[in-house]
């Protein structure tokens, strides 16, 4: 399959390309020529899969055609060791967890899926020069990427994340593995460090020095994996009457930043997937929300909040989601919002917020919400229609946001074990500034 970018100033690239390049040469977003619908019998058959199973097949449809069956099959079975349950927190509204994976996020399959599928690319190729995979993070996808790549042979990764504005344990989690993962420490917000990237991949100096790609959502290999979640949600509830009848489809909800997770949905839903709507939940950085009412994208500096890994004022997937709904753009900016707003709703929530429903289901349920999956859980809340039922994304265990939720909630959130040996580890990290000059003087030095 040949892939697009969203600029469409570039030539097409087959998979390989787009994975290893990261970003076109225009600065656009790939996108896949064709997205394959899966046949009824695989959603008949769905509800009685094992989650490996489900990813395969659709992992299938996406990458069938430029990756051997075998192969495909040992990077799904590798990458998926773990389940991602739904739990029933109310009547009507489950929890997708999302954090079983290495790392206790949901982007550990994606991260783990890419760093397998590019070792996959270099051995095809023959390669014996360095891949230097550069990604900005405003939490969770550092940890992620870090040891979803950690001990690749021929990868190395530089981790660029805001000083000061990731959580402690967040900051462990990539800053104390050494070998083949460098941290950088930038100071400025998420958006200078996305910039930092972008502004890499388009230098031809620093192209010509290294190989260079990225592992954010960008990366069609980082998100297109993560629609394996949904499905799967979906099969869960279809496995059980007791959560959904044969004629409902289920509202899904994602707490939102980059946007790369909701686009993999959304891509889902392109195949088949039965999901009746879905809602963007957003914090104070409400530029996707904005746009739902508006029509208008006016992208913003973000904004530092409670849930730190949405703070993000220029989603770089919104370029995506335009994309997939205006057709490649054969419709006008009009036609395309009355796609998106027909299919995906928004929601918005400020800090106080976000503390005032973690409170309140704590207080009902007993489930412990993190500040990112309340704004998730608060939305189904408030938006979910009688006869509907709904799921939203808890997308990182919540002690990894641990003073923030013990302060909230008034309690001691225990840390597992794969998190506080994290925290045991000696902090390594490069200083940098956001100026441009400073990052890539550092990279050509390497």
């Amino acid at each position: 399959m040949l892939y697009y970018s969203t600029n469409g100033k570039a030539e097409k690239a087959d998979l390989q390309k787009a994975v290893v390049k990261g970003l076109a040469e225009d600065r656009g977003l790939y996108m896949p020529e064709v997205i394959h619908q899966l046949p009824k019998a695989f959603f008949d058959e769905m509800p009685r899969m094992k989650f490996q199973d489900i990813a395969f097949n659709v992992a299938s449809a996406f990458f069938g055609d430029d990756v051997d069956q075998d192969s495909l099959q040992d990077l799904v079975y590798d990458t998926l060791q773990f389940e991602c349950p739904i739990v029933k927190v109310k009547e009507n509204i489950y929890s997708l967890e999302l954090f079983h994976g290495p790392t206790l996020a949901f982007k550990d399959v994606g991260a783990r899926f890419m760093a397998r599928l590019l070792q996959y690319f270099i051995k095809q190729q023959g390669r014996h020069e360095q891949v230097n995979v550069l990604v900005a993070t405003s939490g969770d996808t550092g940890s992620a990427v870090a040891n979803g790549f950690l001990g690749v042979e021929g990868i190395h990764v530089y981790v660029l994340y805001p000083k000061g504005k990731v959580s402690p344990i967040q900051e462990c989690q990539f800053t104390t593995l050494g070998k083949n993962i460098t941290a950088i420490e930038v100071d400025g917000v998420f958006d200078d460090c996305q910039a930092l990237v972008k502004s890499a991949f388009m230098d031809a100096e620093l192209n010509k020095h290294m190989m260079l790609t990225s592992a954010n959502s960008i990366n069609v290999a980082r998100f297109l994996p993560q629609a394996f979640y949904y499905f799967n949600a979906v099969a869960q509830l279809a496995a059980n009457p007791q959560h959904l009848t044969p004629n409902t489809q289920p509202v899904i909800c994602v707490p939102s930043g980059n946007f790369g997770n909701i686009c993999a949905a959304l891509f889902g839903h392109q195949m088949g997937m039965p999901v009746k709507r879905f809602i963007a939940a957003n914090n104070a950085n409400d530029i996707f929300y904005n746009y739902l009412q508006t029509g208008h994208y006016d992208p913003k500096p973000s904004k530092q909040t409670l849930a730190n890994a949405m703070d993000v004022g220029d989603p770089s997937n919104f370029a995506r989601i335009i994309n997939l709904y205006s057709k490649n753009g054969e419709l006008t900016a009009e036609e395309t919002h009355q796609r998106i707003t027909s299919l995906i709703s928004g929601a918005t929530y400020n800090d106080e917020q976000i503390k005032e429903t973690m409170r309140k289901c704590y207080q009902e349920t007993g489930y412990i919400l993190d500040p990112h999956g309340a704004c998730g859980y608060r939305a189904l809340e408030e938006q979910l229609k009688p006869g509907e039922v709904g799921i939203f994304c808890e997308t990182a265990h919540p002690a990894k946001f641990k003073e923030k939720v013990d302060d909230i909630l008034g309690i001691d959130v225990e840390i597992p074990a794969r998190l506080a040996a994290f925290m045991k580890g000696q902090k390594q990290s490069v200083p940098m500034t956001k100026d441009f000059a400073d990052f890539k003087a550092y990279l050509l030095k390497q």
